[in-house]
């Protein structure tokens, strides 16, 4: 969230609207009667132990003289050697402390400042000492008081001035509690609604603190003594032979009385704008609530509070509409009773218009005005220069009209001070105002040039302070020669100044304002202008962070380039702690290893000399919630239990689960296994039980953040023994060897034997043979191995737990199998259908299920390569595997090397192992395309012909018919010339190439073809040697000093051009590289029509590309070709591959793939510096 603080501006007009009060305020350096600008309050308490200081401070022209009166009378403080009056001041001094009497002092005193032009007057000060008198002595008796009672402790405090403030201590110096039951009333005693036994002690202390003087008067201690009915009737009976006084009654319940105030009603008087006390105490049994109404209205809102346990109500800020009927009402469930304060609202006068100064010229005409209101109507009177008006010195420009005098046609001898007087039975008011009669021409108050600057789209108050006499007329302009500004887009003061409601940028410039009366003329001009407002362009955002972590605030700003911005962070609306953790960076706050008590809003303040901005962000600290407590098992049953438990803070993050977990202590001490789990919002569980478990439970609160602690551990609870519910699981039967049956199963949990002395019954028989049951007892094992059956054949198994207490229930049976043995046939009538050089299929027939002695699971097939027919030469036999699982007939053989022979066999295969082999059976495959020639080398480079040599490729995959050469030139800016095709014998390894171009680089490509097609090609650059002369009269031109400057200039403005190019690419431009490089693709992925001896489509887009830098090549210029045999990534499982029930292949087929040929190098020769300087341009 994002909020806008107060911005300069705004305070810019709170300015104005105090210019606009004080406009008429005359230049000190001018004439012009006293005004009061200091004094003292009307009502002055002063400390009887401090010099008493009355302050009466004011301004005029020529600066006035002071004198005072004290209770009406001349104060002549020229006779009391305790009396000084400040230099240039009116303000006195009473000496106290060198032994002058604050009491002697007490009295009204008046400051009259007075000069030639008048004299003004402060208001009537009443000096009057503090007073902090002590407690008068008096005699407490021991408050002994029957439980339930009322009581009421008096204060009684000593008058002071002002009067002290009440609270109750004890001897140790610590405030009394106070409730609804017992608190302390406006008047300062204590209330008790009703007592109870612990209210019984010996030093309830009442203290009186007197502000003014900061003494605490302290009440002798009070007793109280509460008797509970029990002990009172005792007490009564051994004293007392009349026990009807108090009788025999238990503490009764009581309805409300009123202990303050009393009676039904009563009356209160307040005044306008004071603070409105109304308060009900009642006593009775239970405590009654108090509640207020106002009758015939509602209480004022927002103006309303209620205090002392709602026993006070205050209404702040009075005013005559708070008059009228308040009624508390106190009520217990055995009633109610109720008062009625009849508030009436009067009102010590107010100002309506107070009078203000008057400033004219010779022969204008002015009022003053004095209007005030109060309750009673106050009483208006006039004073000239602190003389009632009607006792003044005549002036006939003056005329009295109540509470207004007009003047008409003033003269010079017209200056004076008026004094206006307000008052009613509750208070006065006095105000000074002066009338001053003067004749000067314009004057600018405000600086020449002054600097206004503000935010854009806020206002803009440029002000230009005048006086003059008459008053000046005021007129603005824009610029030197602008015109005078009028219109609705600019608002003109009375005070002069320019008000521009919503400032734009174009409202920047130069401002002249011009006042002009009868007597002249003046201007002034300042400056505005307008700044961009700073924001907030990033803000931070809600975090929930895990406690420990770190957590970042972003506050990015945006501000107008002329401010200076701060940035303060604030947590809660306060200082961020003082903790190294919090860092705060440029744009960012960060908090480190987070702890809870980081919680809270985060406020990014941004300000500015003209305005602020702020955007807060709540950090939320989660946690994994703390661990449950209180673990309780109820309702205890053999078999279930209910558990509940009371869950730990969550840690601002929800609890989501309950995970429930036990503990075995007669099985697996120490052992926590999971039991169940339960909503977060569950707290109790009914829990399964299993018999012979000594169980202990223990809860894992889970929330978003993750696992709490486990809880302590409940108390133990162990269950009975019973028989086993259960049989063992997974209870298989697999022989291991062809003359035995195994049978294995899962062996009970300890908590599962549900009891001592668990055993098991294990139980076999042979399946479809009408046999017996075969069975054993043994001990907690999880294996019996039955000896002497036949060989794989079926049987009927089943494993049945048992205890001490008896068995478990029937279990079910499972079927098992006797041991497995070799396959005895090998498959027959094995055929192969070869379908391309790299493929062929392979069929046979399957093999009687009798004589697999076994699980039949597949077949596998060995294969492998006798030898190349190409080459005629033996190597290492590499035997491969397919499998083929189930009863398969046929398979794919992948992979296969072109032009080779081949044989292979076929086998079945058990759980146990494989049987025999297949006759061998030999196949061959086709010839295919060949491998690229393994190098191409280019040697011995003249002025017209190359020599090349190359070896045979690596894998020719048949019989080699013939090579094919094309090549073609590449000029220096890498373009393609015509390519030329030649067709070599497949005897041959070597070529010279003649009738070449001089200092020409060619680009080859070579491959091998087959009766199948054309192999895979290898590519190589080289360059023929330049004109033996030509280089001479290179070198010769090279060496000449004008060659050389020439190139130097030819470099320099090379230089300059990169850098021009350099800027412009930085700066978006392009070059057309990619459309030159397109343009002179390799020939070879350009199809060609067969029938004119070019080439099909070819992909090597890389290494085919002409050379455009250095060589790429070893510096023979031979490229290696690695063998590249095609590799066999077999079909089917087991050791290489796997088929489909279909036969088809579904193993992974990808042959090597042939490194593509590198580049061929440039010569080693250096070229000449035309060429070097073309490649380098």
């Amino acid at each position: 969230m994002m909020k806008n603080s107060i911005s300069a501006s705004k305070a810019s007009l709170v300015f104005f609207l105090y210019q606009m009060i004080s406009a008429l305020d005359v230049p000190l350096d001018l004439s012009q009667p006293p005004t009061i600008t200091q004094q003292s309050p009307k009502d002055y308490i002063v400390d009887p132990r401090e010099n008493i200081v009355i302050q009466c401070e004011a301004k005029g022209k020529p600066p006035p003289s002071f004198s005072w009166t004290r209770n009406g009378t001349h104060f002549d403080i020229d006779k009391d050697e305790q009396v000084t009056m400040k230099p240039n001041s009116g303000t006195l001094v009473i000496n106290i402390m060198n032994g002058g009497k604050a009491e002697a002092y007490e009295g009204v005193y008046q400051c009259t400042a007075r000069n030639e032009r008048g004299a003004a007057i402060s208001n009537n000060i009443v000096i009057r000492p503090s007073r902090s008198p002590l407690w008068t002595k008096e005699k407490l008796e021991p408050n002994q008081v029957r439980e339930g009672d009322s009581l009421v402790l008096h204060c009684r405090p000593p008058v002071g001035l002002p009067p002290p403030i009440i609270f109750w201590m004890d001897n140790a110096f610590q405030r009394l509690p106070q409730s609804e039951r017992v608190s302390q009333g406006l008047n300062g005693d204590l209330y008790f609604s009703n007592v109870q036994p612990e209210d019984t002690r010996e030093d309830y202390i009442c203290y009186a603190r007197f502000n003014h003087t900061q003494t605490i008067q302290q009440k002798q201690p009070i007793s109280v003594k509460v008797f509970s009915m029990d002990s009172l009737n005792d007490t009564i009976a051994a004293n007392l032979s009349d026990t009807d006084i108090y009788g025999a009654k238990p503490v009764t319940e009581r309805p409300p009385i009123l202990l303050t105030p009393t009676g039904t009603t009563s009356n209160k008087v307040e005044l306008r704008g004071n603070v409105l006390l109304l308060e009900c105490i009642a006593a009775g049994l239970p405590t009654p609530v108090i509640r207020w109404i106002k009758e015939g209205g509602e209480l004022p809102a927002n103006r309303t509070f209620f205090e002392n346990f709602k026993k006070t109500l205050k209404i702040i800020d009075v005013s005559e509409a708070d008059s009228g009927n308040y009624k508390c009402i106190a009520r217990n469930i055995l009633g109610s009773t109720h008062h009625v304060i009849s508030v009436t609202v009067k009102a010590a006068p107010y100002w309506i218009t107070a009078p203000r100064n008057l400033v004219l010229s010779p022969g204008e005409d002015g009022t003053l005005i004095c209007r005030a209101n109060g309750n009673p109507k106050p009483s208006i009177s006039w004073l000239a220069n602190g003389v009632p008006i009607a006792i003044a010195p005549e002036d006939p420009s003056r005329k009295v009209d109540g509470d207004t005098i007009i003047f008409s046609a003033v003269q010079e001898r017209s200056s004076a001070v008026y004094q206006c007087n307000a008052s009613n039975e509750y208070g006065y008011l006095l105000a000074n105002a002066f009338v001053n009669v003067l004749a000067e021409p314009p004057r600018i108050l405000t600086p020449a040039n002054k600097l206004y600057q503000v935010i854009l789209d806020s206002p803009a108050l440029i002000d230009c302070a005048y006086f003059g006499s008459p008053k000046p007329e005021i007129e603005w302009f824009k610029g030197v020669k602008g015109s005078i500004l009028r219109g609705n887009e600019y608002v003109f003061h009375d005070n002069g100044t320019l008000e521009i409601p919503v400032a734009q940028k174009d409202s920047t410039g130069t401002y002249t304002c011009v006042a002009r009366n009868e007597l002249g003329k003046i201007q002034n001009e300042v400056q505005l202008e307008v700044k961009d407002p700073t924001m907030i362009i990033k803000q931070p955002e809600y975090k929930v962070i895990q406690r420990y972590g770190h957590v970042s605030f972003e506050c990015i700003i945006k501000h107008d380039s002329t401010l200076i911005p701060t940035v303060i962070w604030l947590k809660d609306n306060d200082e961020l702690p003082d903790d190294e953790r919090f860092l705060v960076g440029k744009d960012n706050l960060t908090i480190m290893n987070v702890t809870d008590k980081d919680d809270g809003t985060y406020t990014c303040i941004v300000n500015t000399t003209l305005d602020s901005v702020s955007a807060s962000a709540v950090l939320t600290v989660v946690a994994r919630p703390n661990p449950p407590f209180d673990l309780e098992l109820t309702g205890q049953l053999e078999r279930s239990i209910e558990l509940s438990w009371i869950p730990g803070d969550e840690n601002n993050s929800p609890i989501t689960s309950f995970v429930i977990e036990y503990e075995d202590g007669l099985h697996e001490p120490g052992v926590w296994h999971y039991q169940t789990e339960v909503p977060g919002s569950q707290t109790t569980v009914q829990l399964k039980l299993s018999p012979y478990v000594n169980y202990s439970f223990r809860v894992i609160a889970v929330n978003e953040i993750g696992r709490s602690q486990p809880s302590e551990p409940s108390e133990q609870y162990l269950t009975k023994s019973a028989n086993p519910d259960e049989n063992p699981s997974n209870v298989q039967g697999i022989g291991s060897e062809p003359d035995n049956l195994v049978i294995t199963w899962e062996s009970l949990k300890g908590f599962q034997s549900n009891g001592p002395g668990l055993q098991y019954k294990v139980s076999w028989r042979q399946k479809d043979v009408d046999d017996e049951w075969t069975s054993v007892v043994v001990a907690n094992v999880s294996k019996y191995i039955v000896s002497g059956t036949p060989t794989f054949v079926p049987y009927e198994i089943k494993v049945q737990a048992l205890n001490d207490l008896g068995y478990a229930p029937e279990p079910s049976e499972v079927i098992g199998h006797s041991g497995e043995d070799l396959p005895m046939v090998a498959p027959g009538n094995v055929q192969v259908h070869v379908i391309n050089s790299t493929l062929a299929k392979v069929h046979w027939d399957p093999v009687p299920l009798k004589s697999v002695r076994g699980h039949l699971q597949g077949y596998k097939v060995y294969y492998w390569k006798v030898q190349s027919l190409s080459r005629r030469s033996k190597r290492h036999i590499e035997k491969k595997i397919l499998t083929f699982r189930g009863n398969k007939t046929f398979g794919m053989l992948p992979g296969l090397e072109p032009y080779s022979s081949y044989k292979l066999n076929v086998r079945v295969v058990n759980g146990k192992g494989e049987g025999p082999a297949s006759p061998d059976r030999v196949f061959k495959t086709p010839e295919g395309v060949p491998s690229s020639p393994s190098f191409l080398k280019i040697t011995n480079p003249t002025l017209d012909s190359l020599t090349l040599e190359w070896g045979s490729p690596t894998h020719p995959n048949g019989v080699l018919i013939s090579y094919i050469l094309k090549f073609q030139p590449i000029n220096n800016t890498h373009e393609l010339g015509p390519l030329v095709e030649i067709r070599i014998p497949a005897n041959e390894s070597s070529l010279i190439l003649k009738n070449l171009n001089y200092s020409t680089r060619y680009k080859f490509y070579f491959n091998a073809q087959t009766s199948v097609g054309s192999g895979s090609q290898i590519t190589e650059e080289a360059v023929t040697i330049m004109d033996e002369a030509m280089a001479s009269r290179q070198v010769d031109i090279a060496t000449q000093g004008w060659f050389i400057g020439l190139m130097c200039a030819v470099a320099l403005l090379i230089l300059i051009l990169l850098i021009v190019c350099f800027i412009r690419r930085n700066k978006g431009g392009k070059y057309p590289v990619k459309e030159k490089e397109d343009a002179h693709a390799d020939p070879e992925i350009q199809p060609m029509k067969e029938d004119d001896g070019t080439f099909g489509e070819y992909s090597d887009a890389e290494d085919h590309k002409p050379l455009k830098k250095g060589s790429r090549t070893p510096s023979d210029r031979t490229v290696k070709k690695e063998d590249s045999d095609d590799s066999l990534v077999d079909y089917g499982e087991g050791v290489n591959g796997q088929f489909n029930e279909d036969g088809s292949f579904i193993g992974q087929y990808s042959g090597k793939k042939e490194k593509e040929p590198a580049e061929g190098n440039e010569s080693s020769e250096a070229p000449s510096p035309v060429n070097a300087m073309n490649s380098f341009v």
